[in-house]
């Protein structure tokens, strides 16, 4: 594990945050040199922390013990030059298992994903999350989505539970997020991390950075990783003109293609990182394949993406 803190490392990062996809063999089976390559290109293009097995690296998918060989694997690409968030979901004892399994394995951190199937209250909710956070030492970022969604409340007892230390948000209600901000503001001293986790977040970052969400998970990084790093060093650096410019060019026609399959915002970026040059393989069931039009649909928006980095020259 890095020596720093995870949160301190987290605040002000330096590039996107790196949610790499899972590599599969011809056979299916998981590759872990070709993750390690894809990790270590990452880390070495920008990004500031690496989230190994999360939502695009096929959580749902992986057995335990792919899990923790995949996390390994992340680790070690990394270095140590960054961070290493791993996921961790399903019911309470799985979810406590994958966490002993990523600290196992050397993770800097957790990312809770929502419990299994179950659309629990507030009191589960919370118990839940406690028991996660009491099974490691290592510091937990809950994701708020589908079936785990918080109260500002709840979210008050999170953030004052040991070992949690940040919200990521993939529901996009930015009147509960800023409601949930402000009340953690008001009745905890604690410092909280928040983080837009919606699928391709670049195109909604404008608005959560209006209520102060300055952190943000970046798929698009995975297979353009030029055009996620000028994006992000223009909201950091309030250069209003490339946003946008990238955002009508690039980015919401992408969200707009993503749009076209279901399940395509794991299986299109996984198609972009091929495209890219590394062979990861297809993606695990009950996942599937974008259409081979929408493949050449996001080729010729890669090429637009990067000609538009080319108006800055």
């Amino acid at each position: 594990m890095t020596p720093a803190p995870l949160a301190a490392r987290l605040t002000v990062p330096s590039g996107p945050l790196f949610f790499p996809v899972t590599a599969y063999g011809p056979d299916g089976a998981v590759d872990l040199d070709t993750y390690r390559r894809h990790v270590r290109r990452g880390v070495e293009a920008g990004a500031a922390a690496v989230f190994a097995c999360c939502g695009t690296g096929e959580f749902h998918a992986l057995t335990p013990e792919e899990f923790e060989s995949c996390v390994r694997a992340a680790v070690e690409a990394a270095g140590g030059r960054v961070p290493v968030v791993a996921g961790a979901g399903y019911g309470t004892a799985l979810a406590v298992r994958y966490a002993r399994l990523a600290e196992g394995a050397g993770a800097d951190g957790l990312l809770a994903m929502p419990p299994y199937l179950v659309k629990a209250g507030q009191e589960g909710l919370l118990r839940h999350y406690r028991e996660v956070a009491a099974a490691t030492s290592l510091p937990v970022i809950v994701y708020q989505r589908d079936n785990a969604v918080f109260t500002p409340g709840t979210v008050v007892g999170l953030a004052r539970t040991d070992g949690i230390i940040g919200l990521k948000d993939g529901l996009g209600d930015l009147d509960l997020m800023q409601r949930i901000v402000s009340a953690v503001r008001a009745e905890t001293a604690e410092d909280f991390l928040y983080f837009n986790g919606l699928p391709t977040a670049e195109l909604t970052q404008a608005a959560y950075r209006g209520i102060g969400v300055t952190l943000y998970s970046s798929a698009v990084f995975c297979f353009a990783p030029e055009i996620a790093l000028a994006c992000h060093t223009a909201f950091r650096t309030g250069d209003s003109a490339t946003a946008d410019r990238l955002i009508d060019g690039f980015y919401r026609p992408f969200v707009e293609l993503r749009a076209k399959g279901a399940g395509y915002a794991v299986s299109l970026v996984k198609a972009g990182v091929r495209m890219r040059g590394l062979d990861v393989g297809e993606v695990r069931p009950p996942l599937h394949e974008p259409a081979g039009d929408h493949v050449k649909q996001l080729a010729l928006l890669i090429e637009r993406g990067h000609a538009l980095l080319e108006e800055d020259l």
